[in-house]
């Protein structure tokens, strides 16, 4: 591990609630990891609608980082799927810390 090494969190993606019907059979609880940086991992025999999976990619890289305690996105960990009819809302969970060499990393 080089001097330069970061610090990141592994994340859990986690259907927290369901307001409407569920089109696309995730169910409260259902819910994937993002860790060591890129490696998505989802349960076996589960799946991830993609369309849910799209509104919460793109604050995964910040999630994964230690933010300063003002920042909204340290506080909030609420993300609403697109769909309408679902109402489904997904929480985003810092499940542990680990230490990265950026020259392992692209």
């Amino acid at each position: 591990m080089s001097e330069e090494s970061m610090e990141l969190y592994d994340l859990r993606v986690v259907v927290d609630s369901i307001g409407g019907r569920s089109v696309c059979g995730l169910a409260v609880g259902d819910s994937f990891e993002l860790v060591n940086s890129a490696e998505l991992r989802i349960p076996d025999g589960k799946h991830f609608c993609v369309y849910a999976l799209q509104s919460v990619l793109p604050l995964l890289p910040a999630k994964q980082r230690r933010l300063a305690a003002t920042d909204w996105l340290e506080r909030d960990n609420l993300v609403a799927c697109p769909d309408p009819e679902e109402r489904l809302v997904m929480r985003i969970e810092r499940t542990r810390t680990v230490r990265l060499d950026p020259e392992d990393l692209t």
